[in-house]
C-alpha cells in the first residue's frame, strides 16, 4: 500500500542486503520502489537490479552534485529511457551547498535533463538545495511544467512549494519530516494537498525516526507516511492511498 518515490537500492550498503530489504518492504506493505539514477556508470547496475522484480523501477540521470562524472546528452538520456524500467528522468536538478561557482556547468545539466524530459515523455526528479531561485528559475525557462515531475526530498519554502505545483510537479517528503526541529516542514505538511504529496527515504540516507542515524531503506517509508498522517490529524491510510495513486499518476509509464 505504501510506495517510497525515491530510493538508491542500488548503492553497495543495500545492494548487498537486496532480500532481506525485500522482504522487510513486503511486511511492511511497502509494494513498489523507485531506485533512482546519479550516474551515467552505474546506471547499467540499477537496470540489472529492477530488471527481475515487477515491484521495482529505474530512472536515468546524473546528480548535480557528481562533478567528475561523463556529461550526459539529450539524446543519450532519452535513448536510455527508452528502457522498459524506466520510467522517470534525474535525478537532476541544482545544487549550490558543497559546491562553489563557476557552476554554470551544472546549470546546463539541468536544461539537458528537461529537454531530454520533453523529448521523452517522461516525468523529472529534481534535486534543489540551496538553490531554489535558480531552480525555478530554469524550471520555467526551459518549460519544465510540460512534463512535470516531483520536487524530491523537499525542504525548501511554501512559496517554492506552490511555484513548483503550478509548474504540475508534485512535492515529496522523505524522513527529514519526522525530525523534531523540521518545524517548517512540519507545517509544509500539514497544508500540502494531498493529490500533489509522494513519500520516500532517500535511502540508504535520512532514516526516519525512530531510525535516525541509522541505515534506511524503502522498508522505513511508512514512519514517513505516518508522521504526515500525525501532523495533518488523518488515518495513515489516508496518506498511504492518496501517495501511491499520485506516484502511478506521475510516472505512469509504471502502470503500464
Amino acid at each position: 500500500m505504501y510506495v517510497d518515490s525515491h530510493c538508491h537500492l542500488n548503492f553497495p550498503e543495500l545492494a548487498k542486503n537486496l532480500p532481506d530489504i525485500l522482504n522487510r518492504m513486503e511486511q511492511n506493505r511497502v509494494s513498489h520502489a523507485l531506485v533512482v539514477s546519479v550516474n551515467l556508470p552505474d546506471w547499467p547496475g540499477i537496470i540489472d537490479l529492477v530488471e527481475p522484480y515487477a515491484h521495482l523501477y529505474a530512472s536515468v540521470g546524473v546528480h548535480p552534485d557528481y562533478e567528475d562524472t561523463p556529461e550526459p546528452t539529450v539524446d543519450e538520456l532519452v535513448r536510455l529511457a527508452q528502457a522498459p524500467k524506466v520510467v522517470a528522468i534525474g535525478e537532476t536538478g541544482l545544487d549550490y551547498c558543497r559546491l562553489s561557482e563557476p557552476l554554470e556547468w551544472q546549470r546546463e545539466r539541468f536544461r539537458t535533463h528537461i529537454r531530454a524530459s520533453k523529448r521523452s515523455g517522461l516525468p523529472l526528479i529534481i534535486h534543489t538545495r540551496s538553490a531554489s531561485a535558480d531552480t525555478l528559475r530554469i524550471m520555467r525557462e526551459e518549460g519544465a511544467g510540460e512534463c512535470g515531475g516531483v520536487m524530491h526530498c523537499f525542504t525548501e519554502s511554501w512559496d517554492v512549494a506552490q511555484a513548483a505545483m503550478d509548474m504540475n510537479f508534485y512535492i515529496s517528503l522523505s524522513g527529514i519530516v519526522t525530525f523534531k526541529n523540521a518545524r517548517d516542514l512540519h507545517d509544509l505538511a500539514r497544508k500540502l494537498p494531498l493529490d500533489r504529496l509522494l513519500i520516500e527515504t532517500d535511502s540508504p540516507y535520512l532514516a526516519p525516526v525512530p531510525y535516525r542515524g541509522k541505515l534506511n531503506d524503502p522498508s522505513k517509508v511508512v514512519h514517513v507516511a505516518e508522521k504526515i498522517a500525525d501532523l495533518r490529524g488523518i488515518p495513515v491510510l489516508d496518506v498511504a492511498r492518496h501517495s501511491k495513486r499520485n506516484f502511478f499518476s506521475l510516472f505512469n509509464k509504471a502502470g503500464k
